[in-house]
């Protein structure tokens, strides 16, 4: 029986010396202490044969000698790795400069989205998201237009396949119907956001666009009220000197309703063709929050008034960068995008 214990000696002393210079012996090495037929096997075998005072010290040692094996094994290739490694990057000059990145742009859309959120939020506004697939409750409904509203012609929607309910917000006005049935007022939110329309894609019009809708509910909000927030915005949006007129308009959701419209004179060719000769150039609706959108999203429209205002973001800035597709702005073409500067 000696020589079983004597035999585990000498396997554990070769374990610890055998030479292992590369990956080639350290395979070796594997399949020999480590492999489906080790030389180890044969010991666990013979147990039936040690004596039973003797059988606990025969495990122990067999099982020391498998995970010094194991061990050995993981040091060794632990060290290969490293070795191939240093080699691997020994011809690498660390001190050489790198190839020069290049940085994206930012898109016109986000510029002036950004900027627009910036001008607003100086003035208490918060920023409101909300989901782009939207019920016809929120989309519609909520904002006094009826399933048989002829309101609804004016929007061509997007529904989902198999569904009269589901559909593709087309406003972010479904924002602000989210935000009047969640919260209390005073809320002074914008909402800027991705929309879409079943519209014919022309180098005016597409099937998705961007918006920024406000909206300020609180007790005695006025016209008055609108119309100096809208100065101030065009002010910090065309300049200071900045001109603009209110001409009636209608929405279902705002009485009464307008356009706005912001002075670009007729000085220049382009100033003619932007405002068609006018000298005015159309740049958002608004209006006062007709009371039946109050009381749909549960607000005291006796205690409350409020306004609301939507703001095209692609017309902006086509006009801000004279942009004369509006499809440019969704083919992603880095030709057109390296224009308008690196990200900060």
């Amino acid at each position: 029986m000696a020589d079983i214990f004597d035999q585990i000696d000498d396997l554990l002393k070769e374990i610890k010396e055998t030479s292992i210079s590369d990956n080639d012996s350290l395979e070796q090495y594997r399949i020999k202490f480590l492999g489906s037929k080790n030389v180890l096997k044969g010991l666990f075998g013979e147990i039936k044969n040690v004596p039973n005072e003797r059988k606990k010290e025969f495990g122990q040692r067999v099982n020391a000698l498998k995970t010094e094996a194991e061990a050995r094994f993981s040091e060794v290739k632990s060290a290969l790795s490293a070795e191939e490694n240093k080699k691997a990057f020994a011809d690498i000059d660390l001190t050489a400069p790198t190839e020069p990145l290049n940085l994206g742009s930012r898109h016109p859309v986000a510029i002036v989205m950004n900027r627009l959120i910036d001008i607003f939020e100086r003035i208490g506004f918060t920023v409101a998201e909300e989901r782009e697939i939207e019920d016809d409750w929120h989309n519609f409904t909520a904002m006094n237009t009826p399933e048989d509203h002829p309101a609804r012609d004016m929007q061509d929607t997007f529904y989902l396949k198999n569904s009269v309910t589901r559909l593709l917000r087309t406003h972010t006005s479904s924002v602000q119907a989210r935000v009047m049935t969640t919260q209390k007022p005073p809320i002074r939110i914008i909402a800027p956001g991705r929309v879409y329309r079943n519209e014919t894609i022309s180098a005016r019009s597409h099937c998705q666009f961007h918006q920024v809708e406000g909206l300020y509910i609180d007790e005695n909000v006025s016209f008055a009220d609108m119309k100096q927030t809208l100065l101030y915005f065009a002010k910090e949006m065309y300049g200071p000197e900045t001109d603009i007129r209110l001409r009636p308009s209608y929405f279902p959701f705002t009485e009464p309703s307008a356009e706005m419209d912001v002075w670009m004179g007729t000085a220049d060719e382009t100033a003619r063709k932007l405002t068609k000769g006018t000298g005015w150039l159309e740049v958002l609706g608004c209006g006062m929050v007709d009371p039946n959108v109050l009381e749909n999203c549960g607000i005291d429209s006796k205690k409350y008034s409020g306004f609301a205002f939507g703001i095209g973001i692609e017309r902006s800035a086509m006009q801000k960068y004279d942009i004369s597709d509006i499809r440019l702005l969704f083919e992603n073409d880095v030709r057109f995008l390296r224009q308008f500067g690196s990200v900060l």
